[in-house]
């Protein structure tokens, strides 16, 4: 297998081994830059997670435990986590946005024993049946009761790292570092159990960034796409840039005030900046180049106008970047080709490999051990259902062309069929996105009278546009078969997202045709089969 040797080999991913290399070969270069101007260099980090470390020991933790963290984007959260891993304990962290049923239900799956949240999601714990969790460390406020837990404030991570005591054994790279959970746009939230060689290989899908760029971190720490740069940069001797939250408003100016040169731009993002009044902070940016998810005709047009190179991946929490794309793709929409030391088939409901161009489920499998998820913690049937036949399936809809280009198709369970026609929700989505009305856009199956599917497309629009449905029907009409123009149009002020900007179509299914949804046939709109002539 062809190695990059930009990218450290597989046992050169530990987090407390890095820490220490990068505090000793490059002390003064730079790791991390904050929204407000705090900036760490590689000993400024070892010096910030080292007091964490002690204090996580001197209330517990020890090599192998889990640590629940429940913690927005920042410099505290990002400390905490190595902190965490340099005791060779599981860094666990959960939605900031959890409450009720589902926090009980992470709290509960992880078995953590410690946690370290922010004091003003505490309350929230009490309403929970929550037995593991015993130890909690709240910070970013004053200290709040618990019932039944023991609760430190942020002094007691704040002390003397002298008497730091090491792991009883060496941190292996197939040791698990973190478990993230899914979003849960489908269902309960799964458990991901990630090794440190897993998080390494899942930073190969951007094998082309290394020490000389700045990875603007914008999504939540709960997310691998948070997660996932911190320790790009960490492993490449790079530097980050953190900001709590991507802000359309402010995306400009972020670039160029902490000199970021990558960044990822994920789901819609693209057509947000696209879509805003220029303010004169696009010139001269230090932005170089993007990750784009997908890449849409928005994220190509926007790689041209700002000059710079467009890149793209397959990825999802489980697995490690299997698919990548080359420099600017020249095919919207593609998510590239296998990586090196990746094998990946598009099957059918029985595993058999599907014609080319015939849509199917794409399942993976890797040469490197541990290079994708341990399995869904506490969740055996779960695990075994993916992991089926030596291959993990990843719920997902992919076509291939004849050039080898891989395409995203849809999640299996967004599928629409519509008198008898397979309907991809994310092509319905693109082609109303076109219209430069529409800032967003989920197309969903609903309910026919008839039989099978109707298409149902809920929209928000740009800021100070709008368009009335029966003309967004007329934008479509010459852009899309007559079977996939949605017959249900419905505006809201902004489609529901999980923190990491997914849509959650999953709730615009659930309440479907509501009293506000546009009914195209009711209007009197007809869209007919086009005849061909004989």
């Amino acid at each position: 297998m062809h190695h990059d040797p930009r990218i450290p080999p597989a046992d050169a991913c530990v987090v407390r081994d890095l820490i220490e290399l990068r505090a000793r070969e490059c002390p003064d270069r730079i790791y991390a830059v904050f929204d407000g101007g705090e900036t760490w260099t590689y000993r400024q980090l070892r010096e910030q997670v080292l007091p964490v470390a002690r204090g996580l020991q001197q209330i517990g933790v020890r090599q192998g435990d889990r640590v629940l963290v429940w913690l927005p984007t920042g410099a505290t959260c990002l400390k905490v986590w190595f902190a965490i891993n340099y005791l060779g304990a599981t860094f666990v962290p959960i939605n900031t946005a959890y409450k009720g049923r589902l926090l009980e239900h992470v709290v509960r799956n992880c078995g953590a024993r410690v946690g370290v949240i922010h004091a003003e999601l505490a309350e929230r714990l009490n309403d929970i049946d929550r037995s593991n969790l015993d130890t909690l460390v709240c910070l970013l406020g004053d200290p709040v009761p618990v019932q039944g837990c023991v609760i430190h404030g942020a002094d007691v991570l704040e002390g003397d790292p002298v008497g730091l005591e090491p792991p009883g054994r060496p941190i292996e790279p197939w040791d698990e570092q973190t478990i993230i959970f899914t979003s849960g746009t489908t269902g309960a939230s799964k458990g991901v159990m990630m090794s440190y060689v897993h998080m390494l290989s899942t930073g190969e899908g951007f094998w082309y960034l290394d020490e000389t760029d700045r990875m603007l971190v914008n999504l939540p720490m709960f997310h691998i796409g948070g997660t996932i740069f911190c320790h790009v940069a960490l492993a490449r001797g790079g530097s980050i840039a953190m900001v709590e939250s991507f802000q359309t408003d402010r995306f400009w100016s972020v670039i160029r005030t902490l000199g970021v040169t990558y960044m990822y731009l994920l789901g819609v993002m693209a057509a947000f900046v696209m879509k805003r009044e220029e303010t004169g902070d696009e010139k001269g940016t230090t932005l170089r180049h993007f990750g784009a998810i997908p890449l849409s005709e928005e994220a190509i047009a926007f790689g041209e106008r700002y000059g710079c190179t467009a890149y793209s991946v397959f990825n999802m929490t489980e697995i490690s970047c299997p698919l990548v794309t080359q420099a600017n793709p020249k095919v919207p929409n593609t998510c590239g080709r296998p990586r090196p030391g990746v094998q990946v088939r598009i099957v059918d409901e029985n595993d058999c490999e599907v014609p080319q161009g015939t849509a199917g489920e794409l399942i993976v499998r890797t040469d490197r051990p541990w290079a994708m998820n341990s399995g869904y913690n506490g969740d055996a049937e779960a695990t075994a259902r993916a992991w089926r036949n030596g291959w993990f399936h990843t719920g997902d809809g992919f076509r291939q062309d004849e050039d080898g280009n891989f395409f995203f198709v849809d999640r299996i369970k967004d599928a629409i069929r519509r008198r008898g026609e397979n309907i991809s929700s994310m092509e319905v989505e693109a082609d109303v996105l076109l219209h430069p009305a529409i800032r967003e856009a989920a197309a969903v199956a609903v309910r026919s009278d008839v039989s099978e599917d109707e298409v149902l497309i809920a929209v928000s629009f740009a800021p100070g546009r709008s368009v009335e449905p029966g003309e967004l029907i007329e934008f479509l009409r010459p852009r899309m078969p007559h079977f996939m123009i949605p017959r249900y149009v419905r505006i809201m002020d902004s489609l529901p997202r999980t923190p990491t900007q997914k849509v959650q179509k999953h709730l615009v299914r659930a309440e479907g045709i509501t009293p506000d949804t546009w009914d195209r046939e009711k209007s009197g709109i007809v869209i007919k089969r086009e005849r061909l002539g004989t």
